[in-house]
């Protein structure tokens, strides 16, 4: 019997250590959408990177498709990330294991959703439950340490007048003989029309190996921990990384235990090396935000990404689907789309307030939009991107993740980035020549679903402003026939 290892269960976590192992190389789930030319340089490094340390153990097959390599094989797996994966490994016949990689397990969300509906699905309600469940940052009479669950109020300052924060850079890894097989492999599939990638090659920044996580993490938590919770939600052009942890693509690929960062991150926080706004905004994210992704993924179902509450259906424009930022004129736009197109990854406000708040507000097809997002970045897992795209970015769902759209207009954008200041639009005017996409699109957006909103007391204010604004019909005219952004 053979353990099958997939993409995305790398680390030792997945790896009992009693069976020899399997593991799949192929080229076909590099073809289902357009995909990021360094996201594919991860994965093949990172699975390269697992055989060679996994030596006498390992069988690395290449083949066309996992069903090809897998059929006819007694197997073992540890239940895949992926709805089509699980049922493969089904149909074929191989023992299934529980999933891995999370804090809390498939099971222990089931006992906490029973009876629950979808409106009752509260990631607040979970994280928290997930904190005393854990014991992480309680005190011993079972209180949040400081007082309270959240620090967010504290954590949401605009960013320095500067160009960059003052933190050492990040821990880059050192390319080796692997990644330079790597690359060599993807420009010749590349050169004969095998696939076809987007966005820049470029070299490795993200970790790949257990090894390599560790040393992400340890960095991380000494030099950019402690400064991360005040500006999580802010961003300068010219500081791609701020004071982010990278520690997404190690951790989906597997290699890197959630619980392993969680422990670090409280460590500092106990050893005073990290205050407890910038520890508990981090603990957030992973015990409450990317656990709540994975067991929502599930939950929710595979159709989920084909919900379309607003009856959003314009496609995802050529210009984002080949990230070209020189198409683009909106200079928050450009930027983001030009550090997609050069690292592959932005950090989530970039995601959700410029990415994801353009495409709610000028209504692409939700599907279509988790598939570029899925393709372009590097971490962007089939299990991550539906209910952060279609729940929390383009509100399809009609408030099952997010019970109110996050849309904005360009005043968010100005106060929270230094975006605005050397773009042509002007986030204070909505109508004109250098009316800003962001602000006219959010009127424009607001009207177009003002009765579906009319119910939910969070939009009472917004389409309170609605109503005041004098040149309504104007900004209405001007985004139907919108063609510069």
């Amino acid at each position: 019997m053979q353990r099958i290892l997939f993409g995305e269960q790398l680390g030792p976590v997945f790896d009992d250590g009693d069976e020899p192992v399997l593991l799949v190389e192929s080229l076909a789930a590099f073809r289902a959408r357009p995909t990021h030319r360094q996201k594919a340089h991860l994965y093949l490094s990172a699975l390269r990177h697992r055989a060679q340390e996994l030596g006498d153990r390992v069988e690395l097959v290449r083949a066309p498709t996992f069903r090809e390599a897998l059929r006819g094989r007694d197997l073992v797996a540890v239940d895949p990330p992926s709805f089509a994966a699980r049922r493969l490994v089904r149909e074929l016949g191989a023992t299934i294991l529980p999933s891995r990689g999370f804090v809390t397990s498939e099971e222990d969300f089931a006992s906490w959703v029973r009876g629950r509906d979808e409106r009752g699905l509260v990631m607040d309600t979970f994280y928290r439950w997930v904190r005393q469940r854990e014991g992480i940052l309680m005190t011993k009479a079972g209180k949040p340490v400081g007082g309270r669950f959240s620090y967010d109020a504290d954590n949401r300052q605009p960013p320095p007048k500067r160009e960059r924060l003052e933190l050492p850079e990040p821990w880059w890894p050192r390319e080796d003989d692997i990644d330079r097989q790597v690359r060599d492999d993807l420009d010749r599939w590349e050169q004969d029309g095998t696939v076809r990638f987007i966005g820049a090659d470029g070299p490795r920044r993200f970790a790949v190996t257990h090894r390599e996580g560790r040393r992400a993490l340890q960095h991380f938590v000494r030099h950019r921990l402690p400064s991360f919770g005040p500006v999580e939600d802010a961003t300068l052009a010219a500081d791609w990384t701020m004071a982010h942890s990278l520690l997404s693509v190690p951790m989906n690929l597997g290699v890197l235990d959630p619980r392993e960062v969680v422990d670090a991150a409280l460590a500092a926080y106990a050893d005073g090396a990290a205050p407890l706004n910038s520890v508990e905004g981090f603990v957030r994210q992973i015990v409450g935000w990317r656990d709540w992704m994975w067991h929502l993924h599930w939950h929710l179902g595979e159709r989920y990404v084909h919900r379309n509450a607003l009856q959003a259906r314009r496609r995802v424009p050529d210009a984002i689907w080949e990230l070209d930022a020189a198409a683009i004129e909106a200079n928050c736009l450009s930027s983001v789309v030009a550090g997609v197109h050069e690292h592959g990854w932005a950090h989530h406000i970039q995601r959700l307030m410029v990415l994801g708040n353009f495409a709610l507000e000028h209504g692409w097809s939700p599907a279509e939009t988790t598939a570029w997002f899925t393709g372009a970045f590097v971490d962007g897992t089939s299990w991550v991107m539906p209910t952060n795209v279609v729940g929390m970015s383009l509100h399809a769902d009609g408030g099952v993740v997010a019970t109110k759209p996050y849309a904005s207009g360009g005043a968010y954008i100005d106060r929270m980035t230094d975006y605005c200041g050397g773009c042509r639009f002007d986030p204070k005017v909505r109508v004109g020549e250098d009316a800003c996409p962001f602000t006219a699109g959010y009127w424009a957006f607001l009207h177009r679903h003002r009765e579906r909103f009319a119910g939910n007391p969070r939009m009472a204010q917004p389409l309170a402003g609605l109503g005041r604004l004098k040149d309504l019909d104007a900004v209405l005219e001007q985004e139907a026939h919108r063609t510069l952004w």
